[in-house]
């Protein structure tokens, strides 16, 4: 007798390999058996004919365990459940809720308002990684999560606001941090390279760092120092901390921007072009060359034994703080610093001038140059508002900044300056190249959503502020629907694995990401003719089609439209030390 029976199913368990009819049982948990059910008992039968049977999604990069403290946690977190996605990893780009340190206390404090809009001395009643996962633990989790100790916080710990790379003693001190992380359930340490104060770290620290993580068997994540002219250089130094350290490495949701330095402004208005006449034709230019170039570097290292795995987003637009497109050294000394030089304009146009003409070079640190100057590189015409606090200001949300510049008769440069002091420094962006979602700069992604071995990321932040991405809603059922039926990109068979195991074996996770007898009951049934996505950049917070049903460790939390989230089924999955 088992609790769920799915009868005659197309089985694509992860693995790769063809798909298969079987049957699929599953008692309280975990899955009884993949085959032939014959005479078999179950509390409930669901007729799987025409159906795929799969592993529950796997992702590799959210920032999800933002909103797992919450006591609406479940209505934040529906959207990734309907979609598919049993776990998530949390605690990426080097930020996340714990450890709060006492030294740099208020550093730290302002580093998490700017990104979450929490209000910290209300919303954080914990200082530790062990007390922040027992409290989201007492708590109950919608899906299975595991949180990665983040770098930023850490290094806030030790350095403060400081534009500068940390002293060895700071970089011990850091180290013993970490290891009291790890020790106590992160699953890992991840990095925020192009964010402060990530990017003034050196690859000394990020050594010694990994070196924590192999005592732990962690893993090391890395949103990149860049995703442009020195992608290479910023792909080779998180290579270089696996390869040493011999520990599994994880690039960040992986793009590309190129640079053509001072023909910029002639590149982005040819793109722009292209990408509006995508609406009704694509210009068939294989644009995903470099990045073609760079998984081949990724493969040429893992053919010599490093364990470097990656993700992509399946989009065009991407999402961050607006303090992001700002020169590193207009960012020393926190939120009043940053406000203070914003209000006087000698200081606004010294920033301005750096944006418009440093030059990008390797590392991040020090004066005019960075190596992610997004303005430079896409144009004002990139930034689009995500979400801001005030509601004076909502009416801006979804608009980019130069429309916002138009209505304000002002540049857009100013525009920006103005809205994080109206805002209080609290302004999340979308980022594109050109519309968003265009069939052209979509090119430029093709060979990553093609390879086997890339995982898919939604990159989440679901707060409950602002206007999500449509990925929070439809990432995966878009990828299956859009790049596997569609268009043919890849088979259906991969395209699962790509969603399921290879994040799952990737971050280690035992009896998840694969539908195999005795792995624990994360399970959808889609439907491979009708799954999509109906979230767009204009309306995301539509909910897809043709998933079925999702079982999460074993109970049945979508039905059709039926959503069933009590007792909270997920599972916090802590590090194996």
């Amino acid at each position: 007798m088992v609790d769920v029976l799915i009868r005659n199913g197309m089985v694509v368990d992860g693995s790769g390999k063809p798909r298969y009819c079987a049957d699929v049982g599953i008692k309280g948990d975990r899955i009884a058996f993949v085959g032939d059910a014959h005479e078999a008992e179950a509390a409930e039968v669901i007729d799987g004919t025409g159906k795929v049977v799969c592993p529950g999604f796997v992702d590799p990069h959210s920032h999800a365990d933002l909103s797992l403290f919450r006591e609406n946690q479940v209505a934040l977190l529906e959207p990734l459940v309907r979609q598919g996605i049993t776990t998530f990893m949390g605690g990426n780009c080097g930020m996340s809720l714990a450890p709060i340190p006492d030294r740099n206390r208020d550093a730290v404090k302002e580093y998490i308002q700017i990104f979450t809009q929490l209000d910290f001395d209300k919303d954080i009643a914990w200082s530790t990684m062990g007390e922040f996962l027992e409290f989201i633990e007492d708590r109950g989790l919608l899906l299975n999560a595991g949180v990665l100790a983040p770098h930023g916080l850490l290094r806030l710990s030790e350095t403060g606001e400081d534009m500068r790379y940390a002293t060895a003693a700071e970089i011990e001190n850091m180290a013993a941090a970490l290891d009291r992380a790890l020790d106590e359930g992160a699953i890992g340490l991840s990095t925020g390279l192009q964010y402060v104060p990530g990017s003034q770290s050196d690859t000394r620290e990020l050594l010694r760092l990994g070196e924590v993580v192999k005592k732990h068997n962690a893993i090391f994540t890395s949103h990149l120092r860049s995703y442009s002219n020195t992608l290479d250089k910023a792909i080779d130094e998180v290579i270089e901390v696996g390869e040493v350290n011999d520990i599994p490495v994880q690039i960040s949701h992986l793009f590309w921007i190129p640079d053509y330095g001072i023909f910029n402004p002639a590149f982005q208005s040819i793109a722009r072009g292209l990408a509006r006449l995508s609406k009704w034709w694509t210009v068939p230019l294989p644009v995903d060359k470099p990045m073609q170039d760079r998984l081949d570097q990724m493969m040429d290292a893992r053919a010599r034994g490093v364990r470097v795995g990656l993700d992509v987003m399946p989009t065009t637009t991407g999402f961050t703080h607006i303090l992001a497109f700002f020169p590193p050294w207009s960012l020393e000394g926190g939120r009043e610093a940053i406000l203070k030089r914003l209000h006087d304009p000698l200081e606004r146009q010294r920033i301005q001038n750096s944006i418009e003409h440093g030059k990008m070079k390797w590392p991040h640190t020090g004066g005019e140059a960075w190596t992610l100057n997004l303005f430079r590189l896409m144009g004002y015409e990139c930034a689009r508002i995500m979400a801001v606090q005030t509601r004076r200001n909502k009416r801006y949300e979804g608009l980019s900044l130069v429309e916002i510049a138009t209505q304000r008769n002002q540049h857009p440069f100013d525009a920006a300056c103005d809205l994080l002091l109206e805002e209080d420094g609290h302004v999340l962006v979308f980022e594109s190249m050109a519309d968003p979602e265009d069939a052209f700069t979509e090119r430029s992604m093709y060979a990553a959503f093609k390879h086997p071995e890339v995982a898919v990321s939604t990159d989440a932040i679901l707060m409950g502020v602002g206007r999500p991405s449509h990925l929070f809603y439809g990432c995966y059922p878009k990828f299956l629907g859009r790049y596997v039926r569609e268009m043919k990109l890849l088979p259906l068979e991969t395209a699962i694995r790509k969603m399921t195991a290879v994040p799952a074996d990737q971050f280690r996770l035992e009896g998840r990401g694969h539908l195999v007898e005795g792995a624990y009951a994360d399970v959808v049934v889609l439907d491979p003719n009708t799954v999509a996505s109906r979230a767009t950049f204009e309306t995301p917070d539509l909910f897809p089609v043709g998933i079925d049903h999702v079982f999460i460790n074993g109970h049945h939390v979508v039905d059709g439209d039926t959503f069933s989230p009590d007792p909270r089924p997920g599972r916090l999955l802590r590090g194996r030390n």
